[in-house]
């Protein structure tokens, strides 16, 4: 299977979840069994050797991927939230995005100062959730940060705007 045949696997949705947005669904690449496969393996293939003790997934569809590659990578899998949804105490970050406002939370004794984090998620548009989702992590003083998409808009430009020290990598561009 190639990078077209997963790109051409994509569900694209016009209007939502505002009008004006085209969202794109990588629901349709979790529900075939060979595309899940090749998508699992290519972020493994991508992650592995590079000491990923935490992998941090963001709400929602981060929490699909990103429990599978901690697996295959024998790391850890670590839950970004919206708020009131983690049930211990928390840190914060609020940021902009694309339509609007939000604030993410990750439990305080998530990660630590030996932590090799890969923050996961499913698209990368402008950019605003990973960015607050770093800067959330960093707080908790991680040894290593990477972050990865699944999809990313290029026309967006999303990837500017990151630190220096963050490894921005995606699978699909589209």
């Amino acid at each position: 299977m190639s990078k077209e045949t997963l790109a051409k696997s994509i569900r694209t949705v016009a209007d939502f979840p505002i009008p004006g947005i085209l969202f794109y669904d990588v629901t349709t690449l979790f529900k075939d069994a060979d595309c899940l496969r090749e998508l699992s393996d290519t972020l493994y293939e991508m992650y592995k050797g590079r000491g990923i003790t935490k992998v941090v997934g963001i709400e929602s569809r981060g929490f699909i991927m990103g429990p599978i590659l901690a697996t295959r990578l024998g790391a850890g899998f670590v839950p970004i939230r919206k708020p009131g949804k983690l049930p211990a105490e928390t840190i914060e970050q609020s940021y902009a995005k694309e339509y609007g406002e939000d604030t993410i939370q990750i439990h305080q004794d998530a990660l630590d100062e030996n932590d090799v984090v890969l923050l996961h998620d499913d698209l990368l548009a402008t950019g605003g959730t990973m960015k607050a989702a770093c800067a959330l992590v960093k707080k908790l003083n991680p040894k290593k940060v990477y972050v990865n998409f699944i999809i990313e808009l290029k026309e967006l430009d999303g990837t500017n705007g990151f630190d220096d020290d963050v490894e921005v990598e995606t699978v699909l561009s589209l």
